[in-house]
């Protein structure tokens, strides 16, 4: 049985208060769709379609970078790895790193010419390596996709060259872009690099705001003439790091003014916070028949949340578990759950789980317990 144990308001900077914190319209930028999502907390601050499915052009470049960079984790390639390109790899059009038939890239090099000079002939030749076709590699992507939960994407190829039934939503892109950043942090920093030389010849990154926004440091830019100018980016201000994600817009320089705007918004208006780490202790519970009689519960992973900028010492958190524990208790049992609330709105849920095994106590102890719980 389940009971309400503890109410309480967050004390971190001070009294808590009740009050209204409100937060103006968002920007007009004239996106198709776009988004702003938090990297930490993961919450949506502003959206508008979403969902809605669209042409991603070279935005499919971070799903490329993604599958390759789990290949890398695995131990499957390596960045040394020489790649051997081919014809078809060689003749990719769109915009290219200038890579030449018949000839060995490594890997790393490959990386860094789709990453930063958006080269299509790096994003086949990286997908025919790890996949022995793109056809193959396309089918990775969405397998990763579907673990991702990026329910309104699909792909067809490594590149984003236009096909049938190659399509993303501005929420999935941010999904993915927050699991790159999060994942692979030894590989994100390339998205910050402004430009790159191979066979002497120097690129620059397409990301505007590279120049222009220091917190800014990643992520891709995309064009087709369908899916019009588009931009991922990412900054990170003080211990809050924002994800926008704007497609549809009519030239380079709108994408770069419609993300600033946005990215500005949200830092302005909103405020993010870790509230529990991972496996660290949010309460002690009793445990009956047990030793030791108390038992640490904590949460799997580390608790972000991001509300509107003055409003944090106004959230309370209820905890609700289990009181009559008994041992003996596996770790990592959810007995429980924390919810986050402001001014009585349920803003997210949490599971409190055990966090060390509790054991049997002697038989006197347990016999104890037993006649207690019975009696009262």
């Amino acid at each position: 049985m389940f009971q309400m144990l503890i109410f309480f308001s967050f004390l971190i900077s001070g009294l808590a208060y009740s009050a209204d914190f409100p937060v103006p319209s968002p920007p007009q930028v004239g996106a198709s769709s776009y988004i702003i999502l938090d990297a930490s907390s993961g919450k949506v601050i502003i959206e508008s379609n979403s969902t809605e499915r669209v042409e991603p052009a070279s935005i499919t470049k971070l799903m490329t970078a993604y599958v390759v960079f789990n290949e890398l984790r695995s131990g499957q390639i390596s960045l040394e790895d020489e790649v051997l390109i081919s014809e078809k790899a060689w003749r990719t059009e769109g915009s290219r790193m200038f890579i030449e038939v018949d000839t060995y890239v490594s890997v790393i090099n490959l990386l860094k010419g789709m990453i930063i000079q958006s080269g299509n002939d790096a994003s086949v030749a990286l997908a025919e390596y790890v996949g022995g076709s793109e056809e193959i590699f396309a089918d990775l992507m969405n397998q990763y996709a579907s673990i991702l939960g990026m329910s309104d994407s699909q792909f067809r190829n490594s590149t984003g060259l236009p096909a049938d039934n190659h399509y993303v939503s501005t929420k999935d892109v941010a999904i993915l872009s927050q699991a790159l950043i999060r994942e692979f942090p030894e590989y994100y920093s390339w998205y910050s690099e402004r430009e790159f030389a191979f066979n002497d010849i120097n690129q620059y990154n397409r990301n505007l705001l590279l120049w222009r926004d220091d917190s800014v440091d990643g992520l891709k830019t995309g064009y087709t003439e369908k899916a019009g100018y588009c931009l991922v980016s990412s900054a990170k201000r003080s211990d809050m790091r924002l994800i926008s994600v704007v497609m549809g817009m009519d030239s380079a320089e709108s994408r770069a003014e419609a993300s600033q705007s946005l990215l500005n918004f949200g830092f302005r208006f909103y405020e993010t916070h870790k509230l529990y780490s991972r496996d660290e202790e949010v309460v002690l519970a009793r445990v009956w028949g047990g030793e030791p009689k108390e038992v640490q519960l904590g949460v799997d992973q580390d608790v972000f949340i991001t509300v509107p900028r003055g409003s944090y010492d106004s959230l309370s958190a209820f905890m609700n578990y289990n009181q009559e524990l008994q041992a003996p208790i596996e770790k990592d049992l959810i007995v429980g759950e924390v919810n986050i609330s402001l001014d009585g709105n349920d803003l997210v849920t949490f599971p409190l789980k055990t966090l060390f095994p509790v054991y049997e106590a002697t038989i006197w102890e347990r016999i104890k317990d037993q006649f207690y719980l019975w009696t009262n």
